[in-house]
């Protein structure tokens, strides 16, 4: 199987300060277009349509864009593969939304790329006519499409991070996470060199594992405005404090402020430790041929001080550029996009799928174990932060949270810190 991670799309974009100076000016774009005529233009428009994609992940939506010409001889889509890099593809991108352009009709944009789009008033609201069906979806995925209560994509794949635990070593999931993290003092998982292992590096892998402990613990980063820090709150401060704690009492491997997902990867797969929190791609990795805890793995929703934690939301969402001249072709097709079919083949080429029902079919679970834990992950997870000031909240979240775990400074300094850096970030 492919991997299900978004390793390919969690570098942050560089040309995100641009977008910033851009955001809440909706009324003109500052280039060659204005998006408040734009978005009452060509709402019933139809023809011919183009895709825009990262060609990491173009593989999975060719046999889509293939059955949907099939059917539409005049509303034929062509796909038009972006960079590789995240930061290659966001520039591309930008610089034609800057201009007014309508070079892509459909865009598919890392979630968390998703409201600052929507803040320059760069895709069309997924309303009235243009409305999708979003009941049968995940429900964060739809959260991760929307911004200020206005939906502005159709979510199209997601994931989420998982529990791995060697069953040689643990007999069942911990419940919470005072049993994993008791559980590390067993003779049993001490046979093995490190209980926890997961993405500590100072990237945004960080920004992912910070998040997860904040919300978990019942936190948040920002405030449903995407601009006011949450981050000092008693919830937001205990989920960072059980991270740092976890880190430095040697819980979580000392290790793992040196590991992204790959790291992690090899580190469980090479049987090195009881535990990991990674995506769901290390499944097939673990379960090959050569790997040293073959047949001897179990999957989980990760954990928060009561039961199930809340997983941080990765994945595309398929927005409609402003500028569209064909509106009515694009919405049908992201719709076509998350009918049951297309789902189904998302999860056979391991890109989890946003269609609730695809996850309780017995066949899949037959030939892929861990989809009811990665259904139960996504049904807690919760998206980083959705605000369009999202690159500079990602650096307070990482700089921060590293200073702390390397005990540089206190949680309450970090917080603190990090809530400072939000705030300026909005300014």
């Amino acid at each position: 199987m492919r991997s299900f991670t978004t390793r390919s799309r969690v570098a942050v974009a560089a040309s995100a300060v641009a977008l910033l100076a851009l955001a809440g000016c909706s009324s003109d774009n500052g280039g060659g277009g204005n998006t408040a005529d734009a978005v009452k233009q060509n709402l019933d428009g139809r023809g011919a349509i183009s895709f825009a994609m990262g060609k990491t992940d173009t593989d999975k939506l060719q046999p889509v864009i293939a059955k949907w010409n099939a059917t539409h001889p005049n509303e034929q889509v062509s796909l038009k593969e972006l960079p590789g890099e995240a930061d290659d593809q966001r520039n591309k991108l930008e610089q034609s939304l800057q201009a007014g352009n309508a070079d892509y009709d459909v865009m598919a944009l890392d979630v968390v790329w998703t409201a600052g789009f929507a803040a320059n008033g760069w895709l069309q609201p997924l309303e009235g006519g243009l409305a999708i069906d979003t009941a049968p979806l995940l429900p964060a995925t739809v959260d991760s499409a929307t911004y200020r209560g206005t939906l502005y994509a159709a979510p199209q794949n997601t994931n989420a991070q998982l529990l791995y635990y060697r069953t040689d070593l643990v007999p069942q999931a911990p419940a919470d996470w005072k049993a994993l993290t008791d559980s590390c003092a067993t003779e049993q998982v001490k046979t093995v060199p490190d209980c926890v292992v997961t993405q500590l590096k100072q990237y945004e892998g960080l920004t992912v594992a910070t998040t997860q402990f904040i919300n978990s613990w019942g936190g948040a980063v920002v405030g449903a405005d995407g601009k006011t820090p949450e981050v000092t709150s008693p919830e937001a401060k205990a989920g960072v404090q059980a991270m740092v704690d976890a880190y430095q009492s040697g819980v979580i491997a000392k290790r793992s402020t040196g590991f992204t997902e790959e790291e992690t990867n090899l580190a469980f797969v090479g049987g090195e430790s009881a535990y990991a929190y990674n995506w769901p791609y290390m499944w097939d990795n673990a379960e090959k041929t050569g790997s040293k805890v073959q047949g001897k793995v179990g999957v989980a929703a990760i954990v928060g001080p009561n039961g199930p934690g809340a997983s941080t939301l990765g994945g595309y969402n398929n927005g409609i550029n402003v500028f569209s001249k064909n509106k009515a072709t694009a919405r049908d097709f992201i719709a076509f996009v998350q009918n049951e079919e297309n789902q189904m083949s998302f999860a056979d080429a391991s890109f989890p799928p946003v269609l609730k029902s695809v996850y309780d079919d017995a066949a899949l679970i037959a030939k892929y174990p861990y989809l009811p834990a990665l259904k139960s992950a996504l049904e807690n997870a919760q998206p980083r932060p959705v605000t369009p000031y999202y690159t500079a909240i990602s650096k307070a979240v990482q700089d921060n949270a590293s200073a702390a775990l390397n005990g540089k400074v206190t949680v309450d300094q970090a917080t603190s810190d990090m809530a400072a850096a939000i705030t300026n970030a909005a300014k």
